[in-house]
């Protein structure tokens, strides 16, 4: 079954489709983890089993609404991160919608498909041992080869099995490397934005290598505002001391304050984490002007900014499938993630060590405890990192004679995806290009406007364009 509704914002056509698809594609004769999908698209068993919805929102330069343009779809990074909202002339968007007729998939769990989230977990009974296990069930379904078989449906139900180009930025590049692993028939040319991923690395190799530039960009920070060294130690101080409440009603604790620094790994990051603790003490830093510890209270603005920026709410998922994107199970030789960014911690980044250190993109175990929108999720997310049986997401010897032209983008100080690990990767992906820069951070595609996409674009033009 699908649907589609059309809305015309100012210089866009906005068309949304949403189709119905089975939880589980591994029911299906064909299309399931592991299992590369037909170019005739995936199949469903007779009696699939639970269903979802899916939302493909269609947007095209309202002026060439008519034409025959080129499809992209764009895979957002995440993981349980929703597509992008439509804002006319603004980013990226603006420039592909120049040239082609873009599709922002709302990946299964998120945004407007069938999402993911605290009252779901309710509805699956989560909280009990039976309950839990349905949820993580549920939850295994909701990763890049299931991804992929969504999109492959709707390219099929939607588009009549048009090829399409692929724009994956970060984790969307992940499932850009599942997609032509599986079904690269669908795929005309594929554009990656900081996310070539490890075909094999583990969790473990992916926070051993990405925990030192975690540790190099706080010392980057403080060199530019040594001033926030005090504030962050002065605010680990007061927590560890107090009972201090976010408007949630969750305990702020200073392993929550850490979990900040995951806007370091942005252009913007450090300007803006340097503006948010400039006004966390109601009474500004300090009280003599000299850098001494502020002692007044705490600016509810302050809090509620931290609310916004680590409560999950909108987007569980990040945090309860993020150690599961690097899981490929036996086949490999793989254990259960167990946690692996916790387990490999630093010293200097433990919550008791002063200068505070501040946190990357890794979840813990912490968080399910300490965040409401994550606390239904605890016991399905110990069960999901307690697994040893998944299947794999990569295929290095398709991979490796991969067809489908491939322009990818390495960012040199990438504080989420260690730019060696991508490098690995663009050696064995055949017909890929990479480009390998420090001038954009991890949200180079964004902050640069269509500079990036158009070079990407060109990229792929000069080696004779997408196949046919």
């Amino acid at each position: 079954m699908r649907s589609s509704t059309r809305t015309l914002l100012r210089g866009l056509a906005v068309t949304d489709h949403v189709v119905d698809v089975p939880l589980r594609w591994d029911l299906g004769e064909r299309g399931g983890p592991g299992r590369p999908v037909p170019a005739s698209g995936p199949v469903p068993a007779a009696d699939p089993g639970p269903t979802l919805q899916v939302l493909a929102r269609e947007v095209v330069d309202v002026r060439r609404e008519g034409e025959d343009l080129p499809l992209l779809l764009f895979l957002q990074g995440g993981p349980g991160g929703k597509s992008p909202r439509p804002v006319p002339g603004q980013g990226w968007l603006a420039r592909a919608t120049r040239t082609h007729r873009v599709v922002l998939l709302d990946q299964r769990g998120t945004g407007r498909s069938t999402r993911v989230d605290a009252s779901r977990a309710a509805e699956l009974g989560a909280g009990t041992p039976e309950g839990d296990a349905a949820l993580a069930e549920h939850l295994r379904h909701h990763r890049a080869d299931a991804v992929v078989a969504d999109a492959e449906h709707v390219r099929h139900a939607v588009y009549g099995g048009r090829r399409w180009e692929s724009l994956g930025q970060s984790y969307g590049g992940f499932v850009t490397l599942t997609y032509l692993s599986r079904a690269s028939h669908g795929l005309a040319a594929c554009y990656v934005t900081g996310g070539l991923a490890g075909l094999t690395a583990t969790a473990d190799d992916v926070y051993a290598a990405t925990y030192p530039r975690v540790l190099d960009r706080n010392a980057r920070h403080l060199a530019r505002f040594p001033g926030d060294a005090g504030l962050l130690d002065a605010l680990a101080d007061r927590l560890d001391a107090e009972d201090v409440r976010l408007p949630s009603g969750d305990r702020l604790t200073t392993r929550r304050l850490q979990s900040l620094g995951i806007a370091l790994g942005r252009g913007d990051g450090s300007d803006d984490l340097h503006w948010l603790l400039d006004e966390a003490f109601r009474d500004g830093p300090s009280h003599d002007g000299h850098g001494s510890a502020p002692d007044g209270p705490l600016a509810p603005s302050f809090l509620a900014a931290v609310e916004e920026r680590t409560s999950h709410a909108d987007g569980p998922l990040y945090v309860v499938l993020h150690e599961s994107i690097y899981a490929q199970g036996p086949l490999l030789g793989q254990g259960p993630t167990a946690w692996a960014a916790q387990r490999l911690l630093p010293p200097e980044l433990e919550p008791s060590a002063r200068h505070l250190g501040l946190l990357g993109e890794m979840t813990y175990p912490w968080q399910l405890e300490e965040t409401a929108a994550l606390r239904p999720f605890r016991g399905a997310t110990e069960l999901l990192h307690a697994a040893d049986d998944w299947g794999p997401l990569y295929e290095p010897e398709v991979l490796a004679a991969n067809d489908v032209p491939v322009a990818a983008l390495a960012y040199h100080d990438d504080l989420y995806v260690d730019v060696d690990i991508s490098l690995a990767t663009a050696r064995a992906l055949g017909r890929c290009d990479v480009w390998v820069t420090n001038e954009w951070q991890h949200d180079g595609l964004r902050a640069s406007g269509g500079a990036v996409l158009d070079r990407l674009l060109a990229s792929v033009a000069e080696r004779g364009g997408p196949l046919a």
